[in-house]
């Protein structure tokens, strides 16, 4: 079914708001905009799908809008957190209450982030078809088996809830799952900060004043990127970007010379906006600027400590059959090697149960692993 009417739309969403849970999914495009273009959402409840064309003339999305905020109706995704930002694109909020299942699935041994069509083929048996991909959706008329691959992805996702979600209840892990699906309901999360933006891009050797130019510069950029409805990089590149706080050019002729810049930009309007952005930026008071990150402020830590954490890790992950990910990565891991106290997930609520207690006691010998002739296993010292 595809609903390309206001009234087709209004009538789908009053059918579908008395379900428990609906299954939904979005396509979309953004390869030539800073801002998610919604082209189709797709929204299926057990035995009826359909997949509404937002591009569609004159279509009023609002009893959509209406049924994803409906605390009564449960809204299943599949790695929601594009899905969540588009929404939040053209809402100004997100779907709740949600459930994710590439998050129930990594918490039931079905390996790290798995992808859809692969959950489709490990617990329904079933091929998804990949022939549309990487459609463009933006495009129209949409063809029936565009139509037809977009809905395959929310009415295997009925299936999969249903299965997943008694999996989680059945191992005692809801309150797992939902720790970790509150983090995407939070609306700010989906609110790009300008002031935040140069924390994206890497430049070696940094000084404090580069930092700040960095700063102005990359606040500049977001800024342009979100007036223009642009990608980022068609505003100015992540190394042209890092090459300017590195050199920190005061006049055109030094701005052309920046690796991706070309004279017409250095002298055009963005041009000069960014030399006044790098003006703003070495003329604020040393005290503002940023300071040069360090490695955890601590010692570096042992890579053998590391590589025994992880080799717990795993074997902790393997026998509560959760993917590692899921626990600790290796950045937590470094973190946990030089700090008993690190804030990291690894070490707080179920995390801490399952991985985090057993790695501070390896990291103090109190803990062992040798191996029992088939593979590898965690012992505690006294008990060797």
């Amino acid at each position: 079914m595809l609903i390309t009417t206001s009234d087709e739309l209004r009538e789908f969403c009053n059918r579908v708001s008395g379900h428990p849970f609906v299954a939904v999914d979005t396509e979309f495009v953004r390869e030539r905009t800073y801002w998610p273009k919604l082209c189709l959402i797709q929204v299926a409840v057990e035995g009826h799908a359909a997949a509404i064309d937002a591009l569609a003339d004159n279509i009023d999305l609002q009893p959509l809008y209406d049924l994803m905020l409906d605390e009564s109706v449960l809204k299943v995704f599949h790695s929601p957190g594009q899905d969540l930002s588009v929404f939040h694109t053209v809402m100004k909020d997100v779907p709740r209450p949600i459930f994710d299942t590439q998050t129930a699935a990594m918490v039931c041994g079905f390996g790290e982030q798995p992808a859809y069509a692969s959950l489709v083929r490990s617990i329904l048996g079933e091929q998804v078809d990949k022939a549309s991909q990487m459609t463009d959706w933006s495009r129209r008329p949409l063809t029936e088996r565009q139509i037809n691959y977009a809905l395959s992805d929310v009415t295997h996702l009925v299936k999969i809830y249903e299965i997943l979600r008694d999996r989680v209840d059945n191992a005692g892990r809801k309150e797992w799952v939902e720790q970790e699906i509150s983090t995407l309901t939070d609306p700010s999360s989906y609110v790009p900060e300008p002031d935040d933006q140069w924390r994206r891009v890497r430049i070696r050797r940094p000084t404090s004043k580069a930092l700040a130019v960095l700063r102005e510069v990359a606040r500049w950029r977001e800024n342009a990127a979100q007036e223009r409805d642009r990608p980022r990089a068609w505003i100015l590149k992540d190394d042209s970007l890092a090459e300017i706080a590195a050199t920190q050019p005061r006049n055109i002729d030094q701005l052309e010379r920046v690796r991706g810049i070309s004279m017409r930009f250095a002298e055009g309007s963005d041009g000069r906006a960014v030399l006044a952005a790098i003006k703003r930026a070495v003329e604020s008071p040393e005290s503002e600027w940023p300071e040069i990150p360090k490695r955890n402020g601590r010692a570096e830590p042992s890579d053998t400590l590391v590589a025994l954490l992880q080799a717990l890790l795993k074997i902790r992950s393997d026998e509560h059959e959760v993917a590692t990910g899921m626990v600790a990565n290796r950045r937590e891991l470094e973190q946990i090697a030089v700090d008993d106290d690190a804030d990291v997930r690894a070490l707080k609520g179920w995390r801490r149960e399952v991985f985090g207690s057993d790695a501070l006691k390896l990291k103090h010998g109190k803990l062992a692993i040798t191996s029992n002739g088939i593979g590898a296993i965690a012992v505690d010292v006294n008990g060797i």
